[in-house]
């Protein structure tokens, strides 16, 4: 008896606002799509930070013969003592893994393979090459210490450091992140809002039926119920057509096209999908169920 009054009352409320519950599961389709996406953003790029961050070497270049920096000596390059102490260095920092000598030949026989197809190799020769070391660090996201020990070090003519390109781009893409989800934020709160008005005005139009089940000794839960069913389904249908687009997302998008055009970089699978689905599930409910119980809380007192 207590069912099916819950469930007759709460389709009796959905045909009575059925505009404003359309209004109500679009916007929250909206924000919790928006909210997802925020997710599998900051997932995404807390996985491409893992994936190239742990790829970073630092390189050490060595001064050749032609070479102007103040760290050199015009025409003779780096010496076989300097390139001593610039290894020993290297190998004594706590911050070093590991490092690998790269010679003028060897750098040569490489840069052959990569220009083989243009007309700059040429003119070019084995001497014109920079012998390096390559740097594997124990933690790619602790190299000050390295960079300040061997810069301005004789023989030492530049270090290259991806995290100067690296760092840029990962804030970019945390702002990128942050933005799509204050944004979905915002929707959100319409959402509740928008929940709120719809169940006010229901509670509202039945007021004389809530003051009579009041004085015949009804429960708070008894009269809340099909207001909370009702705004439950509203959320629930956002959350699912949500859930829908995150997956259509994931397939066309991620599955499909990103990770079949860039194979370099880890993308989000599958179960990244599964748990972003889990939480916006959990914000639909919380958002459907307080805004009824705020809404109601004036007409229980009748």
């Amino acid at each position: 008896m207590l069912m099916r009054h819950t469930f007759r009352e709460m389709w009796s409320g959905l045909r009575r606002n059925t505009t404003m519950t359309l209004a109500v599961i679009v916007t929250m389709w909206v924000s919790l799509t928006l909210l997802g996406l925020g997710l599998l953003a900051a997932q995404e790029v807390t996985l491409a930070k893992g994936d190239w961050y742990d790829k970073i070497e630092i390189t050490v270049f060595l001064c050749a013969p032609d070479s102007t920096a103040s760290t050199c000596e015009p025409g003779v390059g780096t010496t076989d003592a300097q390139r001593a102490q610039i290894e020993a260095t290297l190998r004594d920092n706590p911050e070093v893994a590991d490092v690998y000598y790269q010679s003028k030949q060897e750098a040569w026989t490489e840069f052959q393979k990569v220009w083989a197809n243009s007309p700059v190799i040429g003119v070019m020769t084995a001497d014109m090459m920079q012998d390096s070391f390559r740097i594997k660090l124990v933690n790619p996201r602790e190299y000050q210490g390295i960079v300040a020990a061997v810069s301005g070090m004789p023989g030492v003519e530049s270090i290259q450091d991806l995290h100067k390109y690296l760092d840029p781009l990962f804030a970019w893409l945390n702002m990128a992140q942050w933005g799509t989800v204050g944004m979905s934020v915002l929707l959100l709160v319409a959402a509740a809002l928008q929940i709120g008005n719809t169940i006010r005005m229901a509670a509202f139009s039945r007021r004389r039926e809530i003051g009579i089940m009041r004085m015949v000794g009804a429960s708070n839960w008894y009269i809340m119920a099909p207001f909370l069913l009702e705004s439950l389904v509203a959320a629930i249908g956002g959350a699912v057509l949500a859930a829908l687009s995150l997956i259509v997302f994931e397939k066309s998008i991620i599955l499909d096209q990103a990770a079949q055009t860039i194979t370099s970089v880890g993308w989000i699978g599958w179960p990244h999908v599964w748990s972003t689905i889990t939480w916006v599930g959990i914000v639909a409910i919380v958002l459907s169920v307080v805004p009824t119980l705020v809404a109601t809380r004036r007409f229980l007192r009748v």
